[in-house]
C-alpha cells in the first residue's frame, strides 16, 4: 500500500492533489455537521509538515456537470481555515489553463481549495481527458475519500492511471478498521444492524453471516423478520415481499452456525408523536407500530455485547428522533462504549443514521472507529471491490 505516511517520501514544494469528502450537510448555507472535515485534518497536517503545496478536490451534492447556486465549496474551503487556523485559498472557476496558474502562485506548506469538482462535465463520466487534466495540475495524487471510493470518477478512479497516487492517512484506517470487522477478526464478533430496508442489506448479512458468531435485526428490518416469521406487527414499517430473503437469512445463520436475534418485546405506539408503552411481540395491536426495542430485548443484546470481542453496528434500533423511542439506539450506544472504553471489545460503527445517533448521542469518540462513509460502508461489507482502492493498489 503506497501512503503519504512513507518517512521516505519526500514531498517539499510538490502539488499534491488531495482528493477529500467534504460533502457535508448544510442548511441555509451554514455547515450543520463536520465530522467529515475535521477527520481529513491528519492528512493535511501531515503535508504541511512535508511543506508540500496542498490542492483539494472534493464535491458536494450531485450537480451533474453544471455550476449550481448552493453547492460551492467556498463555505466549506472557510470553515476548514478555521479549524486549522490557516488561510485556505479558494478558486472559484472550473478546472482550466487558469487553475493551473493559480496552483503554481502558492508557496510550499500553502492550502488551495478548488471549486466543487462535479460541476466539471468530466467528473462523474469518469472522462480519461478530464482525468489527464487534472493530473496535470500536480506531482502526485493522494486519495483520503474512503467515502468516494466505490465511485468510477475522473477524481476518484481515473485520476491513477495518469501520476504516481497514495493513500491519505483516513482512507488508510478506515480500510484497516474494516478489515479487522471482515477478515482479521477476532471472535466472538458480533453485527447489529438496523434501518427501514432489509432488502437492501441482505448482501450485508449474507456476506457477514459466514463469518460472525452474532447477528441482531431491529428497527424496521427487525420488523419485517417478525413479520416473515408469524409475528403480528400491527402497523409498523416492513417489507411485504421479503419472505424468500428472511427464508435464506435463516438458512444460512444455520449452515454457518451464526446466532440470529430479532426483537423479544418493543415499545409501541399508534403515533411517531406518541409516547409508548412496552409490549411483548405477541400483544401488539392492529393499530400500533413499533417504534423501538423493549427492555427484554436490550437484555439480551447486552449479553451478546458482553461475550462480544468485535462489534460492528450499522443502523438504529428505532425511531430515535423521538426521545420516548430512543432509549434502545442510546443503550445499545453506552453497552459498546462502555466496553470499547474498557479495551474490551474493537468497536465500528457506520452509516448514516447510525453516525447521526452517534452525534446526538455524543458518543463519536467512543468508538475505536466509526465510518462517515456511506455507500462505499455499505459496499465494502458487502465484499465489493471499490474502483477507486483497486485502483491505488495497482498504481505502484
Amino acid at each position: 500500500m503506497n501512503s503519504i505516511s512513507n518517512n521516505n517520501l519526500d514531498l517539499k514544494g510538490k502539488k499534491v492533489l488531495l482528493r477529500v469528502d467534504l460533502n457535508v450537510p448544510m442548511k441555509n448555507g451554514a455547515i450543520t455537521e463536520t465530522s467529515r472535515i475535521e477527520k481529513i485534518i491528519p492528512t493535511i497536517k501531515l503535508l504541511l509538515k512535508k511543506e508540500a503545496k496542498i490542492i483539494i478536490m472534493s464535491h458536494i451534492g450531485r450537480p451533474k456537470g453544471k455550476a449550481v447556486n448552493g453547492m460551492s465549496l467556498k463555505p466549506i474551503s472557510e470553515k476548514l481555515s478555521h479549524l486549522l487556523q490557516k488561510n485556505v485559498f479558494f478558486s472559484k472557476d472550473l478546472i482550466s489553463e487558469k487553475t493551473l496558474l493559480e496552483i503554481n502562485k502558492i508557496s510550499n506548506g500553502s492550502i488551495l481549495m478548488l471549486e466543487n469538482i462535479r460541476f466539471n462535465k468530466g467528473e462523474e463520466k469518469n472522462d480519461n481527458e478530464f482525468s489527464k487534466q487534472l493530473s496535470s495540475l500536480g506531482d502526485i495524487y493522494v486519495n483520503d475519500a474512503f467515502s468516494c471510493s466505490h465511485r468510477s470518477h475522473a477524481s476518484v478512479e481515473g485520476i491513477t492511471k495518469h501520476m504516481p497516487s497514495y493513500f491519505g492517512l483516513q482512507i488508510t484506517e478506515e480500510i484497516n478498521a474494516l478489515k479487522k470487522i471482515t477478515s482479521e477478526i477476532e471472535k466472538p464478533v458480533s453485527l447489529i444492524i438496523g434501518g427501514s430496508k432489509i432488502s437492501t442489506k441482505i448482501k450485508i448479512i449474507n456476506n457477514l453471516i459466514k463469518k460472525f458468531n452474532n447477528i441482531i435485526i431491529v428497527g424496521g428490518m427487525g420488523n419485517t423478520m417478525l413479520k416473515h416469521t408469524g409475528s403480528n406487527i400491527g402497523r409498523s414499517i416492513c417489507e411485504n415481499e421479503c419472505g424468500s430473503l428472511i427464508k435464506e437469512i435463516l438458512e444460512n445463520s444455520k449452515k454457518y452456525n451464526c446466532e440470529i436475534t430479532i426483537p423479544k418485546d418493543a415499545i409501541v405506539s399508534t403515533d411517531l408523536n406518541g409516547e409508548g408503552k412496552e409490549k411483548k411481540i405477541n400483544e401488539i395491536e392492529e393499530n400500533e407500530m413499533i417504534l423501538d426495542i423493549g427492555s427484554k430485548t436490550i437484555s439480551s443484546i447486552e449479553t451478546i455485547i458482553s461475550n462480544s470481542r468485535t462489534i460492528l453496528w450499522n443502523g438504529p434500533a428505532g425511531y430515535f428522533e423521538n426521545p420516548n423511542f430512543q432509549n434502545g439506539t442510546k443503550k445499545i450506544l453506552e453497552l459498546i462504549s462502555q466496553k470499547t472504553s474498557n479495551d474490551k471489545i474493537f468497536s465500528v460503527a457506520g452509516g448514516g443514521e447510525t453516525v447521526a445517533a452517534i452525534n446526538k448521542f455524543k458518543k463519536f469518540d467512543s468508538f475505536t472507529f466509526v465510518s462517515t462513509a456511506g455507500g462505499a460502508f455499505l459496499e465494502y461489507l458487502e465484499g465489493k471491490t471499490l474502483p477507486a482502492i483497486k485502483a491505488l493498489n495497482q498504481n505502484v
